[in-house]
């Protein structure tokens, strides 16, 4: 189902999807297990490991171009967390995406169905056609990964560049991390490059507590704030470049 449009009669997937499929040949594919699984128990995520990740925010510059993103909202962003007494500090790097939750609270609370799962793969969706966008599922991502996009005035996220996974082609922020950080792939295909990282190294995902089960995780995750009762009394500033200053 068509998720945005660029002019009437005009699908801008399909666009971005015929663009992309012309670089197929260039670009960082997916493995073929990957590939070949598509159809059958795909469960795709993200790794992210910040131990490599140098806030340059190539990703955040990749996902506007790829998706033509308004200016002023943000599918894929990078905050910075900077905390601590002088002289001893530290500033953590935190790229935020859509978490693609194995329980989604936003698709729950859609009260016309344009949010959903993908059973295929497990991507979350937003169909632009159908959603009348009145909010419900931004006020209930817990990761304020949703926003109104201005041009469809539909709720609009990150969708892990489906048009490209399509193609066999990794989202445009994993190929364009200079420091390889970013590791996408099928969760549930034991030897790939993500399954293996996720069962051997310490990985942890946002806001555990809430029960959605995110397939966004990461290796190193420093996500202090200011409301963290274990650095209440310390200095911590968080920069989320982006219109929202504040952060959930």
């Amino acid at each position: 189902m068509d998720q945005q449009t660029t002019q009437p009669g005009v699908n801008r997937r399909q666009f971005v999807k015929a663009a992309s499929a012309a670089a197929v040949g260039a670009a960082a594919v997916l493995p073929a297990t990957a590939r070949a699984a598509t159809a059958s128990g795909t469960r795709y995520g993200m790794l992210i490991d910040l131990r490599r990740c140098i806030g340059c925010h190539a990703c955040s510059v990749s996902c506007k171009a790829e998706l033509d993103v308004p200016l002023g909202a943000t599918r894929s962003w990078v905050e910075y967390a900077e905390k601590g007494e002088y002289p001893y500090v530290s500033r953590a790097f935190v790229p935020r995406l859509c978490n693609h939750c194995e329980h989604p609270p936003c698709v729950s609370v859609c009260p016309t169905g344009a949010t959903w799962k993908r059973e295929e793969d497990g991507i979350v969706v937003v169909d632009s056609e159908i959603c009348i966008g009145c909010k419900y599922c931004i006020q209930a991502c817990p990761y304020d990964a949703r926003f109104v996009n201005p041009d469809t005035g539909s709720a609009d996220k990150c969708d892990f560049c489906q048009h490209r996974v399509a193609q066999g082609v990794v989202p445009a922020c994993v190929e364009a991390c200079i420091g390889r950080a970013r590791i996408f792939g099928d969760l549930n295909d034991p030897e790939s490059e993500i399954s293996k990282q996720v069962r051997t190294q310490p990985v942890t995902v946002l806001r555990p507590g809430q029960g959605t089960e995110p397939n966004v995780f990461y290796i190193g995750l420093d996500h202090a704030d200011e409301h963290d009762t274990e650095h209440r009394g310390q200095y911590v500033s968080v920069t989320t470049h982006r219109r929202e200053e504040a952060r959930r």
